[in-house]
C-alpha cells in the first residue's frame, strides 16, 4: 500500500514533527525539559514506524510516506511554505544559484534523437566545437538515440563532477558525418538577463528572468553596456518573473534609487524588523525608468516593482502583479531534501504588505487566483481590479498605492488575447521551425540578424509551414478534416511567432524576442508614453 492518504493527519504530523526536530537530539542538551519531552516523542515515532515496516498487512514505502505527510503539514501552514524531496533539490539549487556542472547545451528531443538546439555562451560545449543542430547519439557507453528518454532523464548522462570527461558520439546533419569528441565537464551559466537590446536610439530594455545569485552580475554588465551605447531611459521586463533572492532585488534596486531610501523591510514573528536602503552606488539614478509587470511577477519581481513604486521612481506598466509577500529560508533534513519555510513578510517602502489573501490548508482555492481574474474581466479591464481602501497608502509624491494583493501598475495594459497560441499551433511551429533550419543551417548563419530581421520574408516559410500541416492531417486518421487555413488575426499571429521561432533557431534568445516584441502591447506603451513626454 503507497496511497499515503489511508493514514489519518495526526499520524502524519507525528511523524513530521519527530524526523523534523531529530536533528536537534544529536547535540542537545538532554537535561533541558524541552528536548527530553521531544526525544521522548522520537522514540516513540521511530517505534511506530518499526510497527508499521514489520506487522502491518500490506508492504509500505515509508519514504514516500513521510514526504507526503511533510507536504500535508506545510500544506496547513501557508502556499508558499514547502517541501522539497532530495531528488528535486539538486535542480532547484541549480536554478537559483546560477550555474549547474555539465556540458553546456540546450537541447530537445527530435524524433529519436537529442539534438543540440544551443552551446551555451562560455561553456564547455561551445569550446570543443560543438553546434547547434548536432545530434548526440552516445556518451561514453551509454546509447542515448532511438530510446523513449525525457528531457529529466538526458541531463544525467551529460551532467557530472568538475572537470570530468565524458566521450560523445555525434553525428552533424550540415556534412552528414559522425564523430567523437571527449569533453571536460565544467561550470555553465544559467542566464538571469534573457535579452538586452536598444529599442532605439535612446531606449534599452532588459529582461529579467529570475533573481538567482549570477542575477545581479549579468544585470549590471547589460546596463553598463546599454548605458555605453547611449540609453538615456531603460525598459526593465518582469513579466513572468517568478523572484528569488530578496538581496538580490535589492541590489538591483539600489542601482535606481538615490542613497537612503528605503527599499523594503520584513518583519518575523517576533516582530523584529530588517530594514534595507539604497547606498550611493547606483549608476542610473537620473534616467527614465519604466517597469513591465504581470499576473506571473512574483516575490522578489515585486519587491523591485514596489520599491520604485513606492520612491515615485519610474513608472510601472502592465498588469496586477501576483501577490506574493512572504520571505521563505531553506532548511535541511538532513537526508537530501530540504523545507522552504515562510520566516517573514515584507513590506514596500510604504509600509504596504503585498500578499494577497490565503486561508491556511485552502490551497487550491489560492492556486485558482489567476484563473478568478480571468474570470472577472481583470486581465482586460482595469476597472475590475479590487483594491480595498484601508490598505490604501501614499507616496512622497502623493501617489495613491495600494496593498493587500500584487502591485497595481500605474499604467494598465490589458492581455493580448491575439497574440497566444493553442498548444497544436505552439508545438507544430518548434517543430516546422527547427526542420527549416536545420536543412537550411549554412544559408541562415551567413545572414546578420539586424538583416534577417528587415528582409526575411517569412511568407514562404508560412505556406511551406500549411502544407506540412495538412499533408500530416491527411495522414493521420483524420482524413476527414477540413483544410488547416488560418485567415486574420491568427495568420498574422502565427507568421510572428513562426519568424520569431526561426530566428531563435538561428540567434538563440535575441532573435526571438527582437522579433516577438516588435509587436509587444507594453513595449508599444511605452513609445507612446515616451513620445507624449
Amino acid at each position: 500500500m503507497k496511497n499515503k492518504n489511508y493514514l489519518p493527519l495526526y499520524f502524519a504530523f507525528a511523524i513530521v514533527f519527530g524526523v523534523l526536530i531529530g536533528s536537534f537530539f544529536n547535540g542537545g542538551n538532554t537535561n533541558n525539559n524541552f528536548f527530553a519531552k521531544k526525544s521522548s516523542n522520537e522514540v516513540k515515532i521511530k517505534r511506530l514506524i518499526d510497527y508499521i515496516q514489520r506487522d502491518y498487512v500490506d508492504s509500505v514505502d515509508t519514504e514516500n510516506l513521510l514526504d507526503g505527510a511533510i507536504t500535508q503539514i506545510l500544506g496547513k501552514l501557508d502556499p508558499h511554505s514547502v517541501y522539497i524531496p532530495k531528488e528535486n533539490l539538486q535542480e532547484i539549487t541549480e536554478n537559483m544559484q546560477g550555474n549547474f556542472v555539465g556540458i553546456g547545451v540546450q537541447f530537445r528531443m527530435i524524433k529519436d534523437s537529442i539534438t543540440v538546439i544551443q552551446t551555451i555562451k562560455g561553456g564547455p560545449s561551445i569550446k570543443a566545437g560543438i553546434k547547434a543542430g548536432d545530434r548526440i547519439l552516445m556518451a561514453n557507453t551509454d546509447t542515448l538515440y532511438g530510446k523513449k528518454y525525457n528531457s529529466n532523464t538526458i541531463p544525467k548522462f551529460l551532467k557530472g563532477e568538475p572537470n570530468t570527461n565524458v566521450d560523445l558520439q555525434v553525428y552533424r546533419k550540415t556534412n552528414d558525418s559522425t564523430f567523437t569528441v571527449s569533453i571536460k565537464r565544467g561550470e555553465v551559466a544559467i542566464k538571469s538577463v534573457d535579452v538586452s537590446y536598444m529599442i532605439n536610439d535612446s531606449i534599452g530594455y532588459i529582461k529579467l528572468e529570475r533573481f538567482a545569485r549570477t542575477t545581479y552580475r549579468e544585470f549590471k554588465s547589460a546596463l553598463t553596456k546599454l548605458q555605453e551605447k547611449g540609453m538615456t531611459d531603460l525598459v526593465l521586463d518582469l513579466r513572468g518573473n517568478g523572484g528569488g533572492y530578496v538581496d538580490i532585488a535589492n541590489k538591483i534596486v539600489d542601482e535606481f534609487l538615490e542613497d537612503g531610501k528605503l527599499i523594503v523591510f520584513t518583519k518575523d514573528n517576533k516582530g523584529n524588523v530588517d530594514k534595507s536602503y539604497a547606498t550611493n552606488r547606483g549608476t542610473f539614478e537620473e534616467g527614465g525608468l519604466y517597469i513591465l509587470i504581470d499576473q506571473n511577477s512574483a516575490s522578489a519581481s515585486e519587491i523591485v516593482a514596489g520599491a520604485l513604486q513606492d520612491n515615485d521612481r519610474g513608472t510601472t506598466i502592465g498588469r496586477r502583479s501576483f501577490g506574493k509577500g512572504l520571505v521563505q529560508e531553506e532548511k535541511d533534513l538532513g537526508d537530501g531534501s530540504a523545507v522552504r519555510l515562510t520566516i517573514a513578510r515584507y513590506y514596500t517602502p510604504t509600509g504596504r504588505s503585498i500578499q494577497k489573501p490565503y486561508e491556511k490548508g485552502k490551497g487550491k482555492r489560492y492556486s485558482r487566483d489567476i484563473n478568478n481574474r480571468i474570470e472577472n474581466g481583470e486581465l482586460l479591464n482595469k476597472d475590475s481590479i479590487k483594491v480595498v481602501d484601508s490598505l490604501k497608502f501614499t507616496t512622497p509624491k502623493g501617489k495613491l498605492v495600494y496593498g493587500g494583493g500584487g502591485i497595481v501598475p500605474d499604467v494598465f495594459v490589458a492581455i493580448d488575447t491575439t497574440s497566444y497560441l493553442n498548444n497544436f499551433y505552439f508545438n507544430t511551429i518548434q517543430n516546422f521551425a527547427f526542420d527549416l533550419v536545420d536543412v537550411n543551417r549554412k544559408k541562415f548563419s551567413s545572414n546578420s540578424l539586424d538583416n534577417f530581421i528587415k528582409n526575411y520574408n517569412i511568407d514562404d516559410a508560412y505556406d511551406a509551414y500549411l502544407k506540412s500541416i495538412n499533408t500530416t492531417l491527411k495522414d493521420s486518421r483524420r482524413r476527414y478534416a477540413k483544410e488547416f487555413q488560418p485567415s486574420g488575426k491568427v495568420e498574422k499571429t502565427i507568421k510572428h511567432y513562426l519568424k520569431a521561432t526561426i530566428a531563435s533557431q538561428i540567434y538563440g534568445d535575441d532573435g526571438f524576442y527582437r522579433i516577438i516584441q516588435s509587436d509587444d502591447k507594453m513595449l508599444q506603451k511605452v513609445l507612446e508614453l515616451e513620445s507624449n513626454n
